[in-house]
């Protein structure tokens, strides 16, 4: 055998050898790639900032295997998130994806999550992204709190307080369209009359009119049904035109920015909304408290700064994903529909995931799956807010 064909064979032989070990060892390192699709700029970016750092929080691998992040900001516009969703799916093949920031941009991209079959966690009030459910809905899941929990909470403790006749302030879209609708069934059966309810735009820089017609109407209570500085708008406007009776927050004023924003105006006001805010003075025996506080520590050395409500809502995500990524890993390899559909799959199952918010068991009818330890009420009292207990 000549030196040079002996050496050929080696040469084969050695290629064999690595190809054999390393075929193995590439399909299995496939990254997973979510994409992050925030408003972190433009008038809901006191959302979307928070969501884009916690986005920043996701694990460099699950289960062993490599997770490749994508963060999109779409600076509050629908036509944007589409755009940035079809990036996403058509261009940089995502085997999932968490966001938008806001309703109207969470409604806008529906289709087209659904026709791609990719799963996507939502971190928008609106419930209208998981009901009613349906052939689009079957591949949308959602972190924060369902309305009618956050409501059932708050008019339970508007029939405590004696409220008989209540004003609604909403912004004028989706968001406000479906706490109003969600509004009547429970204050009709608590025997509350609404007798006002006026809208506004979230690029409204004052709402004057709408707030005088509240406070003519003298309610008992004021609902106001908005998101980041918007709801803070709604409390000073409110306030500042002489309105003394209780004024109600959604979910969306659980941050520090709402006290900030509304300064004096936010003493007294009252929410229902997630554990994290008040993190430090739940028991220590909630499970929460454990998993929050551990986000707050990862968030501050990461930022130099406290986390808000909004922040939490994705990296909840992170942690429905983390516990559903090694399932569907036992079925198939990121990047391919088989993936995407046993992620899907194993999201729906989700059972006791315990996130900073709340407790999560998922259902085929029910893509929140979170139940009244996500609604605590709560005060804002000496500029911050105060468990109700």
């Amino acid at each position: 055998m000549s030196v040079i064909k002996h050496r050929a064979l080696i040469s084969a032989s050695v290629a064999a050898a690595i190809s054999m070990s390393t075929a193995p060892c590439l399909a299995a390192t496939t990254p997973i790639k979510i994409g992050f699709m925030v408003s972190s700029t433009g008038p809901a970016a006191v959302i979307g900032i928070p969501q884009r750092n916690s986005a920043l929080l996701m694990p460099k691998e699950i289960d062993g295997t490599p997770v490749q992040i994508t963060v999109l900001d779409d600076g509050g516009n629908a036509t944007n998130a589409v755009n940035n969703v079809k990036k996403l799916i058509s261009e940089d093949h995502v085997d999932a994806l968490i966001g938008p920031s806001i309703s109207p941009n969470a409604m806008a991209i529906l289709n087209f999550v659904a026709e791609s079959k990719t799963p996507l966690i939502a971190a928008v009030g609106t419930d209208a992204v998981i009901q009613p459910m349906d052939a689009v809905r079957e591949w949308v899941f959602k972190t924060a709190q369902a309305n009618s929990l956050i409501l059932q909470a708050e008019v339970g403790n508007m029939v405590k307080g004696g409220i008989k006749t209540l004003g609604l302030l909403r912004l004028n879209d989706a968001l406000g369209e479906e706490w109003a609708t969600t509004l009547k069934p429970i204050i009709d059966k608590a025997g509350i009359k609404l007798v006002a309810d006026e809208r506004f735009q979230r690029s409204d820089s004052s709402i004057a009119a709408q707030t005088i017609h509240l406070v003519a109407a003298n309610p008992d209570a004021i609902l106001v049904a908005a998101a980041g500085g918007t709801s803070a708008l709604g409390q000073q406007s409110l306030v500042s035109r002489g309105y003394r009776g209780k004024i109600y927050q959604t979910e969306g004023a659980a941050t520090d920015d709402f006290v900030r924003l509304a300064k004096k105006s936010a003493e007294g006001a009252l929410m229902a909304a997630g554990p994290l805010q008040v993190v430090n003075q739940l028991d220590n025996s909630n499970p929460i408290k454990k998993v929050a506080l551990g986000y707050i520590a990862e968030y501050e050395k990461a930022q130099g700064t406290k986390p808000s409500t909004f922040g939490s809502n994705v990296y909840d995500a992170e942690i429905l994903l983390k516990n559903a990524v090694p399932v569907a890993l036992k079925k198939a390899q990121p990047g391919t529909e088989q993936f995407r559909s046993a992620l899907r799959d194993a999201l729906e199952n989700s059972k006791d995931v315990v996130g900073t918010q709340g407790v999560f068991n998922m259902t085929p009818e029910n893509h929140n799956g979170m139940d009244k330890r996500s609604a605590l009420m709560m005060v804002v009292k000496n500029g911050k807010w105060v468990l109700l207990k």
